[in-house]
């Protein structure tokens, strides 16, 4: 195809496979690298090339890395003796990290010439297995024009905040932050709903067919409603790790998040009573204890 290039994809996890996997089907030479080899092998039967090091990985013209958390980026992908000795000319973190991480990692990759482009998504790993996610990307111009043809490849839309890649990342954060009060929202209304009777499928039937239509509300609606957290489309310390940087976040610039604590401390009531692998959408079973409501 017209613009395909080679690229080197660090992060196979639950999301990272989808996105690589739309990067060969839309023609590109994809070579994967990932701490476990299931999914390596599982993306090598698809075509795609499978590295034995990060070294391999950086010697594409372009790195994509979509990895759990600040750790795993600083670990791995943070190694001066690593890009120094890259080929690669640009990379796109698309992982949620920290506004702090964001700014060291644009810094040390200028050291070393390489090009950073910040580019979370929106969706889940359905989403992203057909090539549908919601990119907010944020980095030089001609940079983000360079990474373009991923970003057709790996979604629908891409949304741009900026010249700076770290306020692609408090976009991110600002969108999870939101979720993560729906969801809390939501867990209450139907704890309140179902301790007078009201079945919680039905009200949230009603409200994403009137006030809150669209993906988040029906989605996580329907799962809290009828109490289905697994299999775990986004696990529930990601949602902690997530409350966390916005409440970092809002700290570096004194902004207030009230609900910020409170659902920092209902996903650590989550996590201490066991839903530690389960979606995130789980934390709405603090709220049904809270209520004394059956378990």
């Amino acid at each position: 195809m017209t613009g395909a290039t080679t690229v080197g994809f660090v992060g196979l996890g639950a999301m990272g496979r989808g996105m690589a996997g739309s990067l060969l089907r839309a023609g590109h030479t994809v070579r994967v690298w990932n701490r476990s080899p299931g999914p390596v092998a599982e993306l090598a039967a698809q075509g795609a090339q499978a590295a034995g090091t990060l070294a391999e990985v950086f010697a594409a013209d372009t790195v994509v890395s979509m990895l759990a958390n600040d750790e795993a980026v600083e670990q791995l992908l943070l190694d001066p003796e690593l890009l120094a000795g890259a080929h690669a000319t640009l990379h796109v973190n698309m992982a949620s990290v920290s506004l702090a991480l964001a700014e060291r990692a644009a810094a040390l990759h200028a050291e070393h010439g390489i090009g950073y482009v910040a580019a979370p998504v929106l969706g889940r790993p359905p989403v992203a297995a057909e090539g549908k996610l919601n990119i907010l990307a944020a980095g030089a111009p001609e940079l983000l024009e360079r990474a373009e043809p991923l970003f057709a490849a790996m979604g629908e839309r891409t949304w741009r905040f900026g010249d700076s890649p770290q306020q692609a990342n408090t976009a991110k954060i600002s969108a999870n932050f939101l979720l993560a009060c729906a969801i809390e929202s939501m867990a209450e209304a139907c704890s309140l709903a179902e301790a007078h009777g009201v079945r919680p499928a039905d009200l949230i039937g009603m409200l994403t067919g009137t006030l809150f239509p669209g993906p988040a509300y029906s989605g996580y609606g329907a799962m809290i409603a009828e109490r289905r957290y697994e299999p775990a489309g986004f696990r529930l310390p990601l949602g902690l790790k997530d409350v966390g940087l916005a409440l970092t976040a809002g700290a570096e610039r004194n902004v207030p998040l009230p609900f910020g604590g409170i659902l920092r401390d209902a996903f650590l009531d989550a996590l201490a009573h066991g839903d530690g692998d389960k979606d995130w959408a789980a934390v709405a079973e603090v709220a049904r204890r809270r209520a004394g409501l059956p378990g």
